[in-house]
């Protein structure tokens, strides 16, 4: 039968043709309101039954939110931490070279001013942050505690670590990073719901590996280096965490400073029968000159005596007045070489196109060395590059019959920096990603194992005994 649509009083109705005649079946509208209302009531029956859930699923999300937001925040704190430490180590270079005398003006004056406003405004921010998050992680539940990681340092560690640079001492800003990016994480993790079940220590392990990631541009070094040495333990949830914030911070420094390796493209030869022996004369030598170095950044931690001891303790003051005159010298002397990070030097010699001197190596250890004393912000892990390059360009005489000039470069930088910090999986896997030396991936994990075994005779690890240092500082701290 057919059928046809008809209007009566703001009704619609549905007429059926029969044989007695044409008869309405039922008002439309009427049925779709009651079946919306219906429908209608079942949806705020079932909200008001999963209230809960659906604002703790909100929380959830609202948690996430402001982690990958901080995360992206790490990322733009290292590009710009980068810009700021090169732009003022360029400056003072510049400067130094118009002006011979402002070395022996600025650096020590600098030196005391900075380490005056370490001691009265931002104590916590001293030497290369990395023991400081070790610490904070291992940070004991009760007792007194002066916080290592905050707002306030992180800001400290920025502004202090650039212009200690720019004043020409010899430190590096990838370590600084690392507590940089942990306090900034630690700082959003309150605001983090609790049904997250991500820990204070889980937000410091992704953030100082989130921060060595945007800092080298090398995402898988920042995972290594959070389990290798942040956290000897990683748990599955931590696994999901650290990567997330290694991969958003990774892709801001990309974005800000380019996709390219860390010392740019660097050519050199890939394994060979020949190697081996390189391998070993690298490792060796790299690996006692690392010991060596890390046991002099552990004086003022290992009962160091003596009148310099005395002196340093009684008048830190005048003593880094002292160290910023020797800074100055040492610059003067050999050519401006050993103020800053060393960067621009390390690139020089993996890339061949500027002659660096001989002395490079041991002039930048010394000025390494002397920087870390003064107690003043600034890291080690780029001029721990630098002296391994300067090492390798003084070794090559030696092995040139053997490897590639750029290997043994590489090789060595692995090793001194493997032998410093002790962490040999971290040093190959940062100097890998850092060169694109996927073709010497055996020669440098052998490296980096042999001169962390060497290192291991002469000194103990350089961030654990910090951190235990730290620790025991902690222990003493009067309650407030």
């Amino acid at each position: 039968m057919s059928g046809k649509i008809g209007q009566n009083a703001g009704h619609v109705f549905v007429f059926r043709r029969t044989v007695a005649g044409v008869r309405p079946l039922a008002p439309v509208a009427p049925l779709m309101q009651r079946w919306l209302e219906a429908r209608l009531r079942r949806a705020q029956a079932w909200m008001r039954a999963n209230q809960n859930h659906l604002l703790a699923r909100l929380k959830v999300w609202g948690g996430r939110l402001v982690f990958w937001g901080c995360a992206i925040v790490v990322g733009l704190a290292a590009v710009a931490f980068a810009l700021l430490s090169d732009k003022a180590g360029e400056t003072f270079v510049h400067f130094a070279e118009r002006f011979p005398w402002l070395p022996f003006v600025l650096t020590p004056a600098a030196g005391a001013a900075l380490l005056w406003l370490t001691r009265e405004y931002f104590p916590g921010v001293q030497g290369s942050g990395i023991p400081q998050v070790v610490a904070e992680i291992r940070r004991p539940a009760q007792g007194p505690w002066r916080p290592l990681v905050s707002l306030r340092i992180a800001l400290g560690k920025i502004v202090l670590g650039v212009a200690a640079v720019g004043a020409g001492f010899s430190f590096g800003r990838e370590g600084p990073t690392v507590q940089v990016g942990a306090s900034l994480m630690a700082a959003a993790g309150r605001f983090m719901p609790t049904t997250l079940r991500i820990h204070r220590q889980h937000l410091l392990v992704a953030g100082g590996a989130a921060g060595i990631a945007a800092a080298f541009n090398a995402p898988l070094a920042g995972i290594v280096f959070a389990i290798e040495e942040l956290s000897r333990s990683v748990e599955s949830r931590l696994s999901g965490v650290v990567i997330a914030a290694i991969v958003l911070a990774g892709v801001v420094a990309q974005h800000f400073l380019g996709s390219e390796n860390y010392f740019g493209r660097v050519v050199f030869f890939g394994e060979s029968n020949e190697l081996f022996y390189t391998v070993l004369v690298c490792a060796v030598v790299t690996g006692v000159a690392g010991g060596v170095f890390a046991r002099m950044l552990l004086i003022p931690v290992a009962g160091w005596k003596g009148r310099l001891a005395d002196f340093r303790a009684a008048h830190p003051y005048a003593f880094v007045v002292f160290c910023g005159l020797l800074l100055a010298a040492l610059g003067t002397v050999s050519g401006g070489v050993t103020w800053g990070s060393g960067f621009t030097e390390a690139e020089a010699l993996l890339s061949g196109r500027e002659e660096v001197p001989w002395y490079f190596g041991p002039a930048k250890f010394v000025a390494t060395v002397l920087s870390y004393l003064s107690g003043l912000p600034g890291g080690i892990f780029a001029p721990s590059l630098a002296i391994g390059a300067g090492i390798g360009q003084d070794l090559l005489p030696l092995l040139i019959d053997h490897a590639f000039p750029t290997s043994v470069l590489v090789l060595c930088m692995v090793g001194f920096l493997a032998a410093t910090t002790q962490a040999p999986i971290t040093a190959f896997i940062i100097v890998m990603e850092m060169v694109a030396g996927y073709s010497l991936v055996m020669s440098l994990m052998a490296t980096a194992l042999i001169a962390s075994v060497v290192s291991r005779m002469i000194s103990k690890p350089l961030y654990a005994t910090l951190a235990e240092h730290m620790l025991r500082q902690q222990a003493s701290v009067e309650p407030k």
